[in-house]
């Protein structure tokens, strides 16, 4: 015996729409969408590890250094700012034609090891890119360890009867 299903495409479609609008909101932090509205925006970071630090790399670009706060605790890296409106600055009124800029708060946590060197961190940016130095605590750099109470063995050194 076959079974028969019903097929409702406005449902089908409208989970669709659902679907998509969470994954929009999710992209943007659960921000508003809106012509017109602040997001809380998601800055992209790079995390890089060498031998002596870790170094997090952010695009703060339009952002004044005065205006981003960064924060360690606790093994946890944040990062926090706001992109002004310049309309709301300047107190411009005006109509836009195209509008693809975008402004509002952001704000980053990441999770490090517990090996920073929180004494030692700093921060600088440039063209547009922060750059925050995060050293590594001494203790867990990596060094090379000599072995006590091996005997250094002789070396018979000889020379050929050719010449």
């Amino acid at each position: 015996m076959a079974n028969l299903i019903r097929r409702d495409p406005i449902r089908e479609m409208l989970s669709w729409n659902r679907t998509m609008e969470r994954m929009l909101n999710n992209l943007y932090d659960d921000g508003e969408l809106g012509f017109g509205e602040p997001l809380n925006l998601r800055i992209p970071l790079d995390v890089i590890e060498n031998e002596d630090e870790f170094v997090v790399k952010a695009d703060v670009a339009g952002i004044n250094p005065d205006d981003i706060e960064i924060t360690y605790t606790e093994n946890s890296l944040s990062i926090k700012a706001e992109m002004r409106d310049e309309r709301e600055e300047k107190g411009e009124e005006g109509r836009y034609h195209l509008r693809e800029r975008r402004y509002g708060t952001f704000s980053r946590t990441i999770s490090m090891p517990g090996t920073v060197d929180v004494e030692g961190i700093d921060a600088e940016t440039e063209n547009g890119v922060l750059k925050i130095h995060l050293p590594k605590k001494e203790e867990v750099k990596p060094r090379r360890i000599e072995i006590k109470g091996a005997e250094k063995q002789n070396v018979i050194e000889g020379k050929s009867k050719n010449k």
